[in-house]
């Protein structure tokens, strides 16, 4: 997961036109000025027009008079491209130095409240919601620099993008990335309302951690030992995919934890359990708790804490609505501008998969593997994965004995990435510039800003590293490469990064993949590829559902934004269930199911959850594309070609748009040869 992306690219460089007040300079003035800059210099009249009609828009009387206004344009408008050219690479230099040093700021002041390690204060969690960028919009307008910038740099809609992008030079390439910082003026109290809001929730999430040994089915049988905690969404799915390869106890297990995350969902959850009372023990199927492990009692369930921080947030973000023109909302901003695709567009992706017949011929195929009827758990159905068949307490130990601490693994990046395919060189240089720590929360990639500084990965190491630390870790580590190549192999800083938060989970989950191979579990499985792409239609599948979960939770926020928070998970729980009956019902046979709210991004990471599925196609694409090839190149060739508009970056990087087209033919094709291998051999005469 790369949140990092969400607190400091969409908060910071808001990427709406918008003006808080009546427009302060007149048309005359700005005719006037474009008269005598066209004049006087050899830009073109369009440039000129486009820059001065901008910062117009955003000029105050704070900012100076109409003459004042005028004076400014004739003096700070570049009349040459050298002069532009010039500009950029200062404003370029200038940029990385606050950007970079500010990131490391942030970084240092989250150490406490998500790195192992510290005595944590009371504090910390103060510095935390700290956001040391807050003020940088409101700081960039008062002197003047993001009007030299919108001046000199105008913004281009994605429209245009789309349609003349790929004519552009790298150079102009980064122009048109500096246009997209300030073309919107929100307040710095706004700013750092999110902050706030998020990084609360953050804390929140990252210390969900539920004690297990207090946790028992139906017949007071204990399944996991004294000190296990799973987190909230990410431990709790893990335990339950690893519980496949337990042909004993594991759907034992799945119930249990199944009906843990419902009571997550539903805020049933008793506080006296996540309180590692050892008094107390919980049955979560029947969501009863007993006393010295006889007398059943009554607790206290969570005060509605999972729904109050979702709803800061979004009257957070939604605070800043006012600051744009045009009615957009935040659910806008984040396909139309973060993303750079529709809402409408992504939708119909994903229910273009969801509702497609191969859907229900995998469900067919799994359950016929299991065995059994299909549970509302099997959304993670987990045995199309070699790790599948592999005994989890071995994996376990196999990779505490490869990493025993934080240092063997860190000492072990380089050789991982030349297993990959990348060049001994160029592996030391990235992981170099990586430093890993011991995550309090589930783990997470977050980027440096500037050359000089490193990008932190952050996974959990409990008595070493267990197989869940280990295959978080790589898929963390696939976003630090990213990080790495699209910050210093890109052409221009401004150009650095990904066209989407969905490009860099694609190398994610390419990493991740991989992981059994980078362990030296040789999978000899003729029908190995067939798997995979079930596996990776099934995962489509459900985090398919989950993010249309979210976008509906966010419409339906916004039709009622004075919601309290016991209203609000009525709302998502009813939500959950109608795309649950809509999707999923007519699969599993199974109706009212609230599982798809149970993922912790809903909480922390306002609608991050739509990268995950476009990321997943996009590692689909990208995996055809390297079949033949290799990855370590093709990976460094791609990522460096950096932040352009997704369409233009993936015709590039693989000839193709993003599209479901590649894994739902090629799923037809796993589905025949699955099922033809599944018939029953004939026997032969004797």
């Amino acid at each position: 997961m790369k949140k990092p992306l969400i607190i400091t690219i969409s908060i910071i460089f808001m990427t709406t036109f918008s003006s808080l007040q009546a427009q302060f300079i007149f048309e005359h003035t700005q005719n006037k000025v474009i008269q005598e800059l066209t004049e006087n210099s050899k830009m073109s009249p369009e440039l000129i027009k486009r820059g001065v009609n901008q910062i117009a828009l955003l000029w105050n009387y704070t900012d100076g008079s109409e003459k004042d206004f005028y004076n400014f344009c004739l003096e700070h408008f570049c009349k040459t491209p050298e002069e532009k050219e010039q500009l950029f690479y200062r404003v370029a230099t200038n940029f990385e130095t606050i950007f970079g040093h500010n990131n490391r700021v942030i970084l240092e002041l989250l150490r406490p409240t998500q790195v192992v390690g510290y005595n944590q204060l009371p504090v910390d969690d103060l510095f935390a919601t700290y956001d040391v960028n807050a003020h940088f919009s409101d700081d960039m307008f008062a002197n003047k620099i993001a009007f030299i910038i919108g001046l000199n740099f105008p913004h281009l809609t994605l429209s245009e993008k789309e349609n003349n992008g790929e004519y552009w030079s790298d150079l102009h390439w980064g122009y048109v990335r500096l246009g997209d910082y300030f073309y919107s003026r929100v307040p710095a109290n706004l700013q750092q309302n999110i902050s706030t809001a998020i990084a609360n929730a953050d804390n929140y999430i990252a210390n969900y951690n539920v004690p297990m040994w207090l946790v028992i089915d139906s017949q007071g049988r204990h399944y996991w030992s004294k000190g296990t905690k799973l987190i909230s969404h990410w431990g709790l799915r893990d335990e339950l995919k690893a519980a496949y390869a337990d042909k004993e106890r594991g759907v034992y297990k799945q119930h249990i934890i199944y009906g843990v995350m419902k009571a997550i969902i539903n805020q049933t959850i008793p506080m006296e359990i996540m309180q590692e009372n050892a008094d107390y023990l919980w049955k979560p199927v029947a969501n009863k708790t007993y006393l010295q492990n006889t007398v059943e009692i009554g607790t206290t369930p969570e005060p509605n804490t999972r729904y109050k921080h979702l709803l800061n947030v979004f009257k957070a973000v939604s605070a800043t609505d006012k600051c744009y023109v045009g009615g957009t909302t935040y659910i806008s901003r984040t396909f139309e501008t973060d993303l750079e695709m529709t809402l409408e567009d992504v939708e119909k992706l994903f229910t273009n998969l969801i509702t497609s017949p191969q859907v229900k011929q995998v469900a067919e195929i799994i359950t016929k593997r299991l065995g059994r009827k299909l549970q509302p758990f099997d959304i993670w159905y987990d045995g199309f994965k070699s790790r599948s068949s592999i005994n989890q307490e071995q994996l376990d130990q196999d990779v505490r004995n490869k990493y025993p601490n934080v240092e063997t693994f860190q000492k072990d990046l380089p050789n991982i990435m030349v297993k990959l395919g990348f060049t001994p060189e160029k592996a030391k240089f990235i992981c170099f510039k990586i430093h890993v720590d011991p995550s309090i929360g589930a783990g997470h990639a977050w980027g440096a800003e500037m050359k000089s500084d490193k990008s932190m990965l952050r996974t959990r190491f409990v008595d070493g590293m267990d197989y869940k630390g280990y295959n978080i870790g790589i898929h963390e580590f696939g976003h630090n490469v990213e990080q790495t190549i699209s910050l210093h192999d890109v052409p221009n800083y401004f150009l650095k990064g990904v066209p989407n938060t969905a490009f860099t989970e694609a190398l994610a989950f390419t990493f991740q993949q991989k992981d059994l191979d980078l362990l030296d579990y040789e999978n000899n499985d003729e029908l190995v590829d067939y798997l995979n792409t079930l596996d990776a239609f099934w995962s489509c599948y459900e985090i398919m559902g989950v993010s249309l979960v979210d976008i509906k939770v966010w419409k339906w926020m916004y039709a009622n934004p004075n919601t309290d928070a016991a209203e609000l998970k009525y709302a998502v729980i009813n939500i959950a269930k109608e795309v649950w009956n809509q999707y999923y019902a007519p699969v599993f046979g199974i109706k009212d199911q609230p599982i798809l709210a149970i993922y912790s991004h809903m909480i922390d990471a306002p609608l991050y959850l739509s990268a995950y599925p476009i990321g997943h196609i996009i590692d689909f694409q990208i995996g055809n594309y390297l079949q033949d090839k290799n990855l370590g190149s093709e990976v460094c060739r791609m990522y460096a070609m950096g932040r352009l508009t997704p369409k233009l970056w993936m015709q590039r990087a693989v000839g193709s748009q993003i599209t479901n087209t590649e894994l739902l033919e090629s799923t037809k094709i796993a589905i025949l040869e699955i099922n033809e291998a599944m018939k029953p051999k004939k026997k032969g005469k004797k």
